[in-house]
């Protein structure tokens, strides 16, 4: 397999020297900010403990969940065409549970999921921007179902991958992560898109999307370390190569912490992207995986129409009316650099994941 002499990705930036400020009021600044940061947490987890009265059970097959399983955590709205693709990906990585938030859903998407034998599903009406982009809600059943799991954290359009994974399940990765002692594992977000008009082009359900969309980009991403969340923020990649090229700090962001051993006591923040306690987001330091992103499979141009309208996806819906407006109008985003997606070992050659040390 090829291994990567870039270096990865996820990586903390050179951040030069800095002075370690031992004085009294140092101490004390350090010990006020954990007070808050606990209060934050404590926060977020009553929240979530609040937002349950939103969920209706719809099909519970939770008393199947074996004390080790792998479990899988979804917010999905309309989301069919997917869905099916998506769970046989993650069922042949090793997901031995989904449960699901199926969200005012007006497709198929509660009953093809209410078919299946592994699955649980929640419905709900009630707002996703509300419910803080759907994570009060799977804050809270994390917390009910996942405590002492590992588990996958993921949204429709996303398809982990991680270094080996044509020859190691969740299961290996999980036993690898537990003896070197990690409780999370982070991932880039790696966008995919096809040559051509986004609005061309036609996808089957249960189809590979790498098979309509298989192009992304290899390189263009930068790193920020974030001294409040102690996480880093990955930005680049296609949408900010095409849709935020003026405006580079407001393009996505790209690094998110997917897979985790959960404990009831751990809460997301900020989607995936940030946990609290911090040290869960500290994932610069060890393996990282990716999320393949297929969020521009065909229908993008309409989804983004009606998202545009629900204003449901973003805190500050405003600054995102321009970038549906150019996605809406299908616009060709590959490029001569444009790599084709072939597999895991392609993104650890580039440096995109970070494989495990050899033994």
């Amino acid at each position: 397999m090829l291994r990567s002499k870039t270096r990865p990705v996820f990586a903390l930036p050179d951040m030069g020297q800095t002075a370690t400020n031992t004085s009294i009021w140092a101490r004390t600044a350090r010990l006020w900010r954990a007070y808050i940061l606990r209060q934050r947490r404590r926060r977020f987890l009553l929240r979530a403990f609040r937002k349950r009265r939103d969920l209706r059970i719809l099909v519970d097959n939770t008393a199947q969940i074996a004390k080790d399983a792998l479990l899988a955590f979804v917010t999905v709205r309309n989301e069919a065409a997917r869905l099916p693709y998506f769970l046989d990906h993650h069922r042949a990585l090793g997901v031995e549970h989904f449960l699901f938030v199926v969200n005012d859903s007006t497709d198929t998407t509660a009953q093809l999921l209410g078919n299946q034998p592994d699955v649980s599903v929640w419905t709900t009406k009630a707002s996703y921007k509300d419910a803080r982009f759907g994570m009060d809600w799977l804050n809270h059943l994390l917390a009910r179902y996942g405590h002492g799991h590992w588990c996958l954290t993921l949204d429709a359009d996303e398809l982990f991958a991680f270094d080996g994974d044509d020859t190691t399940t969740l299961t290996g990765l999980a036993a690898k992560l537990d003896a070197q002692g990690h409780t999370s594992f982070g991932a880039l977000m790696v966008d995919l898109y096809p040559k051509g008009p986004l609005d061309a082009g036609h996808y089957q359900p249960g189809q590979d999307p790498v098979e309509v969309i298989p192009y992304f980009d290899a390189t263009g991403y930068r790193a920020t370390y974030r001294t409040d969340m102690q996480n880093l923020w990955l930005q680049g990649g296609v949408r900010d190569r095409v849709f935020f090229a003026d405006r580079p700090e407001r393009a996505p962001t790209l690094s998110k912490v997917p897979f985790v051993k959960w404990n009831r006591r751990y809460t997301y923040v900020s989607s995936t992207h940030t946990l609290l306690p911090r040290r869960l987001n500290h994932v610069y330091d060890h393996p990282t995986g990716a999320l393949l992103h297929t969020k521009f499979l065909p229908g993008i141009v309409d989804k983004s129409r009606e998202e545009a309208q629900r204003r449901e996806h973003f805190a500050d819906a405003d600054v995102y009316q321009a970038y549906y407006r150019d996605v809406i109008a299908a616009p060709d985003l590959w490029s001569p650099s444009s790599q084709r997606y072939t597999g895991s070992d392609q993104l650890t050659a580039l440096g995109l994941i970070t494989p495990f040390a050899p033994d």
